[in-house]
């Protein structure tokens, strides 16, 4: 898995984060989803790697990232927080612009990364999701019925209790799903899982998403700030966003002036389903960007 790779933790200001980097080319940062790690990408990283210096991290608080300590308004999980993580590990590492990707709870953070610090965010590829604030916005029966989580999350303690008395049944972590995610990325995944620290730390991303993130994305829209960027969203057809939203393309146009809406066969974790198909649509989009800033 990430052959060629090499694996490191580097120690933040804030946090100290599990990193996967390699390849060569224009340096391309990856950001994973709940609940997974950044072994997510283990089948597309590697496509990416021909073409670009790709760098796959642990987000703070999942996987075997450091877990920030608890803030009543759990900032230590907010997209900002997380946000500038990622803009100081490509720092770190040698990188100061760089595109990136980002799917389901790592979309948001990488929103708020192109968002607050525009000088270093080349691309943007928004997979699976739209912005929390837009969500919230249009939130019904429909959306309760899909997306009952978010809000039994951010409930305090209950959540953790019940995810801890069987996290495999909770996630439904079963031989078929290993087959599909691939050993190795399940076992990363299931070591996650059945870490108390790290499931409220990933509990601590939802609080803070109704919250902190909200409140981030109002901020923006009154002040007229728009994405810097050109923005590629990607929809899976066997998920539940498509059918939530009827205006997908105008969602994303409130905040975009440079926008490619693009959609992949596939259920929720298109980097596990649908990865070449993913990395040939990210190949081409980031392409396009280094023969225009040539």
């Amino acid at each position: 898995m990430f052959d060629g790779f090499q694996l490191e933790h580097v120690a933040l200001p804030a946090a100290t984060l599990r990193v996967r980097h390699g390849g060569q080319g224009p340096p391309l940062l990856l950001l994973h989803g709940h609940p997974r790690t950044h072994t997510t990408w283990h089948r597309v990283a590697p496509l990416l790697a021909r073409e670009h210096t790709v760098v796959c991290p642990d987000l703070r608080g999942y996987g075997q990232s450091s877990t920030p300590a608890d803030t009543p308004d759990h900032s230590g999980m907010s997209g900002r927080a997380l946000a500038q993580d990622m803009r100081e590990l490509m720092t770190h590492l040698g990188h100061e612009r760089f595109a990136v990707a980002g799917h389901d709870r790592g979309s948001y953070v990488a929103f708020r990364l192109a968002m607050d610090h525009p000088d270093a965010v080349t691309r943007l590829a928004f997979l699976g999701q739209v912005p929390i604030l837009d969500a919230l916005e249009r939130v019904n029966e429909r959306f309760a019925r899909l997306w009952w989580h978010w809000f039994f999350f951010a409930q305090p303690d209950k959540p953790e209790r019940a995810i801890l008395a069987d996290p495999d049944a909770w996630y439904g972590l079963t031989p078929e799903l290993r087959e599909r995610m691939g050993t190795e990325n399940y076992a990363d995944c299931r070591a996650a899982l059945h870490d108390p620290a790290t499931v409220h730390a990933m509990l601590e991303d939802y609080r803070a998403g109704l919250g902190l993130n909200r409140a981030h994305d109002e901020a923006d829209r009154a002040a007229g700030r728009r994405l810097a960027c050109p923005t590629l969203v990607v929809w899976a057809t066997r998920d539940d966003p498509e059918p939530l939203y009827d205006d997908l393309p105008a969602i994303w146009r409130a905040w975009s002036d440079d926008l490619r809406v693009r959609s992949l066969d596939c259920s929720h974790h298109m980097a596990e389903d649908a990865p070449d198909e993913l990395a040939a649509m990210l190949l081409e989009f980031f392409r396009e960007g280094a023969l225009r800033e040539r």
